[in-house]
């Protein structure tokens, strides 16, 4: 589409106003909205000026004003207000050089496409993120000075096996054990209407549902697959895609959250992220090397293993993803790749032997990032790995639950918290800088962001596991 398309669009759906999408340091969705009237074709030249020195993570209160440029290839109707509104994904400008703002997560991820494209390597790079989530039906939390917790409850959940039922809400049985959430058919899989609600208001706003079940987890944890794109596009999506399943879930007197790990004891929520490159349209990961991959693959490889505990302070980027990120728990900390084992960081998946469908899956990610830079973070380590030809080593195709300690030790793994991640990337980041792709301002941002109001924040507070702990001592 083009900035006529979208006016015509506007038209077509007499639309009143537009909403004008943007998305902060930190990865959450902004926006502002206009009565339709405002938005004319110079709009998507001149952009619409606001103050980004309220929002997290970024401009001072001296350079606080900012353009919102909207891009015209995206538009869609809001399916969550009275009013017809439509949407646009907007770039954030500097307002005196005109130029992508440093701190936009958004420019990073178009300079990562075209950092790829200058290099000659490839032209195309494909994302596809499988990005999980819980629905609960009620969520309390609290955090004072001198009290602290938080308590979440679903249907489904194996702790409501012993409730008291009345005539308005019985208790009939069904809930799903430990660990036993992976596809069970209804009544277990309580949350397939809902679930099918999602997929047609996705397919409504252009994102396109290949998959949908229930995950492993007890109480409401969910997956819902829908089709690779370009980077970019597949970070946009994934904005979308958030932002559809938080509504349709609020719509249904539920609430639902991409926290990696919400409950003790089950599995948390990861976002595998399948990733290739193309040029002329063919392939560059298909080859005859281990798992039918190229060369090129290897050595792309070879770069995610390599920056794997710098990325992961952007693609794991919470203090709670750690709780998900621990050894011992078939979680992907370990940094090898393998065809089959699925604790390994990379993974080759074999459904398919179409060299079209060769592509690499990075597992350690979480939906709690900013895809903008989660993603062109994974891709500047692995352009790293092709550009040096970095040796991945041997796959690690055992089972690693069997290993003996001594072969074990010399698997290296992910950083065990958030401020050892951001440790890593404090001393590599250089890969990033590559071609201006991320600015060193912006490492340094988040670094300092995230220290001091996520690592310090928790780090401060009395845990209420600690009073069970240490009280009586």
């Amino acid at each position: 589409m083009n900035a006529k398309n979208v006016l015509s669009y506007a038209t077509d759906q007499e639309a009143r106003f537009v909403s004008i999408r943007f998305t902060d340091l930190v990865g959450s969705w902004n926006h502002l909205t206009f009565p339709i009237d405002e938005l004319t074709e110079d709009s998507f030249e001149d952009g619409f000026g606001f103050d980004g020195s309220s929002l997290r993570g970024w401009a001072a209160i001296n350079e606080s004003d900012m353009l919102l440029i909207p891009d015209p290839s995206r538009c869609w109707v809001d399916p969550f207000v009275e009013e017809t509104t439509i949407c646009l994904i907007a770039n954030v400008v500097d307002p005196i050089t005109k130029e992508g703002y440093g701190l936009d997560p958004r420019s990073v991820a178009e300079r990562a496409e075209s950092y790829v494209k200058f290099t000659g390597i490839a032209d195309t790079v494909y994302f596809g993120p499988e990005a999980e989530f819980f629905v609960f039906d009620e969520v309390e939390f609290h955090n004072e000075q001198y009290s602290a917790g938080f308590s979440v409850n679903s249907e489904e959940g194996h702790w409501n096996t012993g409730r008291i039922g009345d005539e308005m809400n019985p208790n009939l049985g069904y809930h799903i054990r430990p660990k036993e959430g992976y596809v069970p058919v209804a009544p277990l899989d309580q949350l397939i209407d809902l679930r099918n609600t999602i997929s047609s208001i996705l397919s409504e706003v252009g994102i396109n549902v290949e998959c949908h079940h229930h995950e492993v987890a007890t109480a409401g944890q969910c997956e819902i697959d829908f089709r690779f794109s370009d980077l970019l596009h597949t970070a946009d999506n994934l904005m979308l895609f958030k932002y559809i399943v938080k509504n349709t879930a609020y719509t249904h007197g539920k609430s639902a959250t991409f926290m990696p790990k919400p409950l003790y004891g089950d599995n948390g929520s990861g976002m595998h992220c399948h990733s290739s490159l193309w040029k002329d349209d063919q392939p560059l990961f298909a080859g005859n090397e281990y798992a039918g991959l190229s060369e090129m693959a290897k050595h792309y490889i070879g770069g995610l293993l390599k920056h794997a505990p710098a990325i992961i302070a952007f693609a794991a980027p919470t203090t709670n993803s750690y709780k998900r990120l621990v050894p011992g728990f078939e979680a992907p900390v370990n940094l090898a790749y393998s065809a089959r084992n699925r604790s390994a960081a990379v993974r080759i998946p074999m459904f398919s032997q179409s060299p079209k469908a060769k592509r690499v899956e990075f597992r350690p990610p979480d939906p709690s990032c900013n895809p903008y830079l989660a993603f062109a973070a994974i891709l500047m380590a692995g352009m790293d790995g092709v550009q040096n030809r970095i040796d991945p080593g041997e796959p690690l195709d055992k089972d690693i639950y069997d290993l003996p300690s001594e072969e074990l030790k010399n698997v290296p793994s992910l950083p065990g918290s958030l401020d050892d991640a951001l440790k890593a990337l404090e001393n590599d980041h250089e890969f990033l800088l590559k071609g201006d792709v991320f600015t060193k301002e912006l490492v340094e941002r988040w670094i300092e962001y995230k220290r001091e109001n996520e690592v310090d924040q928790l780090r401060l507070r009395p845990h209420p596991l600690e009073f069970s702990m240490y009280y009586d001592i």
